[in-house]
């Protein structure tokens, strides 16, 4: 397993479609996963720090854990099969619950807690965006260094269908 983290959440157009990009902590590679609006929204609200006036339903699962007396310790993307990322939860007692991977990481968010991706699925779909300048000392913070992920993944993304990640 390798630890990933979330770089943000964008609409791929023309399609209109939503997906969150993962970075490898230690690595180039990228992971592109397609998911839902709702989904796509629960990750965008915790990133930019909006609370909603009522739960959402991510908010409660993370609830419920705390108030029966368990902890989410991490949140793994198993594998990938025709396009659909699984994914799990795993508990403080070692337990382990099935997931879709745009609800663990919502989750992962919210707990916070480590993400780690499968080595083979880094494999089959991680995508590498090398940087392509260098940043100068004094430039660039977390948000810019994002930022700039995230433009050079859209140019990666003209280019790209979900078909391409199939096994």
């Amino acid at each position: 397993m390798i630890e990933v983290e979330v770089v943000g959440v964008r609409i791929e157009l023309p399609s209109n479609q939503p997906l969150v990009l993962l970075r490898e902590s230690a690595g180039e590679r990228h992971l592109p996963i397609w998911i839902g609006a709702p989904e796509a929204s629960a990750i965008a609200f915790v990133q930019q720090g909006i609370v909603p006036p009522r739960p959402m339903t991510h908010d409660l699962l993370v609830d419920v854990v705390t108030a029966v007396g368990k902890q989410i310790t991490e949140v793994r993307i198993t594998s990938v099969q025709d396009t659909v990322y699984h994914a799990e939860l795993v508990f403080d007692d070692g337990v382990t619950v099935g997931s879709r991977a745009s609800d663990a990481l919502a989750i992962a968010l919210r707990v916070p807690c480590p993400i780690f991706c499968a080595d083979e699925v880094l494999a089959v779909a991680g995508v590498e965006i090398a940087e392509a300048d260098a940043e100068e000392p004094g430039d660039g913070g977390t948000e810019e260094t994002a930022e700039k992920e995230v433009l050079q993944f859209r140019e990666f993304l003209a280019d790209v269908e979900p078909e391409d990640f199939e096994r």
